[in-house]
């Protein structure tokens, strides 16, 4: 374990093995143990390698007038890459974290070897951070099953969530939402080990901050990349609508669904999400 100085911050690094090296970058509610049955696993075969991004434990908290950027973390994925001489990677995100790997695939193609991306919120693949209701009306007659995802989740996780961040009710917040974004029975079901992480990486400029920059459909094409889509089995169907339309712009994708697991499927099923992942990594070796 190390901490690097990356962008004028320090994260938290682990590392396990030797190898061609795989980059794990974890998502919203979360830091660099939620990754430990995959670094366990593929440690045997790989070097595994996943941080805790920026303003998440165990790293410094946000100061009160940041903004929690996504273009600043993968500003950062972008520099610790350069800072661990990883040369092309095995890139595996997920949610936010996969959102983060998207957006530097996009912008520096050559340093990815693989991608895989378990359930990235790309929402502004469809309408912008703060949807007008032009857009929700276009997308309700071009796409109807996402545009109906879209609003129960803005109606029911993220609008809620972000007035309980607003007032300083973090607890509720983080309830609303996480019942949002993994379902009812899932989010009761969350152990105190994970229940802690959460609590850990509440952090409050995420619901306030700018949100998700804009994303193109040309931008996506663009991606060459072998790519693994992973969704869980049981996840809210927003994600599903999501997973859709990367899988129809993305040229080179395979998908894969994660049996008896929601939306934080490599911890609900961590062997069934282990296995897919190393059979698509021994599939496409890097040189």
């Amino acid at each position: 374990m190390a901490r690097l100085d990356i962008n004028g911050t320090r994260l938290e690094v682990i590392e396990q093995g030797t190898g061609a090296p795989v980059v794990f970058v974890h998502g919203s509610a979360s830091d660099y143990r939620t990754w430990k049955p995959q670094l366990d696993d593929l440690g045997h075969l790989y070097r595994a390698i996943a941080y805790s991004r920026r303003y998440h434990w165990p790293n410094d908290g946000i100061p009160n007038d940041a903004d929690y950027s996504m273009e600043e973390h993968v500003d950062d994925l972008q520099a610790l890459l350069r800072s661990l001489d990883a040369g092309s990677i095995h890139l595996v995100g997920h949610s936010y974290g996969a959102f983060v790997a998207l957006l530097l695939a996009i912008r520096e193609p050559r340093r990815v070897h693989t991608l895989v991306l378990s359930e990235p919120p790309v929402i502004t693949l469809f309408v912008s951070n703060k949807p007008r209701p032009t857009e929700i009306l276009s997308l309700l007659f071009s796409r109807p099953r996402s545009a109906i995802a879209i609003m129960r989740f803005g109606a029911q996780g993220v609008g809620p969530a972000t007035a309980a961040a607003r007032r300083g009710d973090m607890e509720a917040a983080m309830r609303i939402f996480g019942t949002a974004v993994l379902g009812p029975e899932f989010f009761q079901k969350m152990g105190s080990s994970r229940r802690e992480q959460v609590n850990a990486n509440a952090i409050k400029a995420e619901f306030l901050g700018s949100g998700f920059p804009p994303l193109k459909d040309e931008d996506v094409r663009r991606i060459q990349v072998p790519t693994l889509l992973v969704s869980g089995q049981q996840s809210p169907s927003l994600f599903h609508r999501l997973l859709d339309r990367l899988e129809e712009l993305l040229p080179h994708s395979k998908r894969v669904d994660i049996r008896g697991a929601s939306h934080i499927m490599h911890e609900d099923n961590a062997a069934a999400y282990n296995a897919a992942l190393r059979s698509f990594l021994a599939t496409h070796q890097a040189a």
